[in-house]
């Protein structure tokens, strides 16, 4: 059954059952009021939440970002009967085309979206939990349609209870490394590989102050982000790509986050780099929380140092840091670029839901789950993945 026949044949929406722990379901339209139960689900160690959706991430993001684009919260809260918050869910809503869409904060610089879960109720979560869930979002922001694309189909073990509702394989994939613990360091990466890149390091080893950087204090930050925000610009311009940094929010959602600090250390995006004393050579940065590296955006240099394959080195660090501190997976962000096969040899499941609250919404539903469709039968057919290249090309000169 395709999603969109699932949507139409679904039952309408049931009350939580009397032995769901599910009492209560409310709806924020700020952060500073849905915080203290962010606080508690965030800090929990029985929770289940990915690194994207922490309070600093999102917050950040939509005051600099959403904003501009019109997104309002509605942060969606569940609680047990004894007020203690069991899921939240980090949405923004808009109307837009005759109807009132929610989908999760964080946009194109989040590569998983996700609700914030308690893990024992996320595992024996029901559907008419999740019907709670979305009546409430309906009676109380006046929702027509959810819209919660690129959902992680389990996260550390334990699988989304999205996946209860219509959902379809999402428009791309996420290429992603496994990290097993306490092996030898050519189960990440091959020994041919390692002798191959280290010959390309010699090169840049004889440049004065050459170094690998973890990012830590707030004078690496800025230094980093201030090359970065110099040098993207000519790397995209020299790809023929349009600069989506200097789309408006951006940099300030960037560096608010890169200077936010997080529990268990680092910030709400962490920044790896090779440097000489001369130049930022390679960067990466991405988020992390103690199981998962995540990487949002890179650059390299404009100079002769580029034949070197800096980013490639910069990731070999960046693989050997994790999984020294007993990291478990790696990720490099939605998307099939060459240099990303060569380190994951796996993908990520990730899924979209359309989810419609009202009879206006299952039309809107319907449209979206048809065009994600479409774009993901594009992205997987060669011939028209070039054919859509050259008119992207085209339309830019």
């Amino acid at each position: 059954m395709t999603m969109a026949a699932a949507i139409e044949s679904r039952p309408a929406m049931q009350a939580a059952s009397n032995a769901s722990r599910l009492t209560r379901v409310q709806v924020f339209q700020t952060f500073d009021a849905a915080q203290p139960a962010w606080d508690v689900l965030e800090s929990s160690p029985c929770s289940l939440l990915t690194p994207y959706q922490r309070f600093a991430f999102q917050s950040s993001w939509q005051r600099h970002v959403g904003q501009t684009l019109g997104l309002e919260p509605c942060i969606v809260v569940g609680y047990d009967a004894h007020h203690q918050p069991l899921c939240l869910f980090p949405l923004g809503a808009k109307s837009d085309g005759g109807f009132r869409s929610a989908r999760f904060l964080g946009g194109k610089h989040v590569t998983f979206n996700m609700a914030l879960w308690d893990r024992d109720f996320a595992a024996g979560a029901a559907e008419s939990d999740l019907d709670a869930i979305f009546d409430a979002v309906r009676s109380q922001s006046a929702v027509d349609v959810l819209s919660l694309a690129q959902q992680p189909q389990t996260w550390l073990g334990v699988r989304n209870p999205m996946m209860m509702m219509p959902w379809q394989p999402a428009v791309n994939d996420c290429p992603l490394m496994t990290i097993v613990p306490d092996t030898s360091p050519d189960t990440r990466i091959s020994n041919s590989f390692r002798r191959r890149l280290k010959g390309k390091e010699r090169k840049l080893q004889g440049l004065p102050g050459y170094r690998y950087v973890l990012a830590r204090n707030e004078a690496d930050v800025k230094r980093l982000l201030d090359a970065f925000f110099t040098v993207k610009p000519q790397r995209m311009a020299a790809q023929k790509l349009p600069n989506v940094f200097a789309e408006p929010g951006i940099e300030d959602f960037i560096r608010t986050a890169c200077m936010t600090p997080v529990a268990g250390g680092g910030y709400a995006i962490d920044i790896h780099a090779l440097e000489c004393d001369s130049e930022m050579i390679a960067m990466y940065a991405g988020v992390a929380d103690g199981h998962r590296f995540s990487m949002m955006f890179n650059t390299y240099t404009m100079s002769e140092h580029s034949k070197y394959s800096p980013g490639q080195i910069l990731m070999r660090d960046i693989i050997d840091y994790y999984a020294s501190e007993k990291y478990t997976s790696l990720d490099l962000g939605i998307g099939s670029d060459d240099y990303k096969m060569l380190f994951c040899k796996g993908d990520e499941p990730i899924f979209d839901s359309f989810i419609p609250l009202n009879a206006k919404g299952r039309m809107a539903a319907l449209a979206m789950s048809s065009l994600a469709s479409a774009k993901r039968f594009i992205k997987q057919t060669p011939a028209l993945m070039k054919m859509a290249g050259a008119m992207r090309n085209a339309m830019q000169r």
